[in-house]
């Protein structure tokens, strides 16, 4: 008798473990991971003419989808991207995608394909951070310069891991070079502006046709910033502001506090937090002041009847009035 009470409670130990580590994972203070999900992205390589500043210049780009930046890409991290680039037949150029998020075979899935022909590749987004893509077809520094880049976010699987941000925004800063075919002048760095989301002072609202980046007072803006390069470093800074965190590569693991400028390379990108307590306006430049000059800055307005606004505004940039068209003067 002693014996089998003995064996009927060490079972009903084991029952007890096992409902406890049951409650634990069910219990209304846990996390548990969500379902990885699987995404079909399709992009499009078109080669078209693009607006580039206010007063309606175009430029003879080369995009994904037929905008520049190309669309934003957002997983979570753990989750499969199926994706599939198709060049189409009236092309001129081979194309490809290489996404700086993956970690797959190059020399497969990065191959350049000719106009007319399709390529599909699937990775899993292992790490969260935000993350460049751009066109690898050779010469890589014309297909990047003519505008083939975009970014990629990946959301932490945790959101506790990072405060939550009540806006945010991407940012990708490129330089325009004014000849699309002069490769020459590419590798000499010879750029005739640099821009953000692939305007010449797209989100400066004091020249034509600027727009900005809204914001309330109080609200935690966060800046998903890709440097598409193809050459000049970006030290980006918050005029008026300091960068409460900053999160190299996006990943919440790398932080950094109270950061007043900091540098991004070609090819990489950071994740920039602001807090601004005040209304008013907040300059976001590049403090490589040739850069910021000649095209790189977004005026970041703080105003309590600030409106939501998209990730990337402006993209593609259509002119809400025609540079050519006059507006008549009222009359008395």
């Amino acid at each position: 008798m002693m014996k089998r009470d003995r064996g009927l409670r060490k079972h009903d130990g084991s029952r007890f473990l096992l409902a406890g580590i049951a409650a634990l994972l069910m219990g209304t203070g846990s996390v548990l991971p969500a379902s990885a999900k699987t995404h079909e992205v399709k992009m499009t390589a078109v080669e078209t003419d693009v607006i580039i500043d206010g007063s309606g210049e175009k430029y003879a780009a080369w995009t994904f989808d037929g905008q520049v930046p190309g669309p934003v890409v957002r997983v979570t991290e753990g989750d499969t991207i199926k994706f599939t680039l198709t060049n189409p037949a009236t092309n001129k150029s081979p194309h490809a995608m290489d996404f700086h998020a993956a970690e797959i075979d190059f020399l497969k899935n990065y191959r350049a394909i000719n106009a007319g022909e399709s390529i599909s590749f699937t990775f899993e987004a292992r790490k969260p951070g935000i993350f460049f893509y751009h066109c690898g077809a050779p010469p890589m520094i014309q297909h990047v310069a003519r505008g083939m880049f975009g970014a990629i976010i990946v959301d932490p699987k945790d959101a506790k891991v990072w405060p939550k941000a009540d806006r945010e925004y991407v940012l990708v800063q490129s330089e325009y070079y004014k000849n699309p075919n002069d490769v020459q002048a590419m590798f000499d760095r010879k750029y005739d502006g640099v821009m953000f989301n692939g305007g010449i002072f797209k989100y400066h609202p004091f020249v034509t046709n600027g727009g900005k980046l809204d914001a309330k007072p109080g609200e935690r803006v966060r800046i998903y910033f890709v440097n598409a390069g193809p050459n000049e470093f970006s030290a980006l800074h918050p005029i008026g502001e300091i960068w409460d965190h900053v999160y190299e590569s996006g990943n919440p693991a790398n932080k950094l506090t109270g950061v007043q400028t900091y540098v991004v390379g070609p090819g990489s990108a950071a994740t920039f937090d602001v807090v601004v307590e005040s209304a008013g306006a907040y300059p976001v430049v590049t403090h490589s002041l040739t850069g910021a000059l000649r095209g790189a800055i977004a005026v970041l307005v703080a105003s309590p009847d600030a409106k939501p606004m998209p990730l990337m505004p402006m993209v593609p940039w259509k002119l809400a009035t025609p540079p050519t068209e006059i507006t008549p003067v009222p009359v008395p």
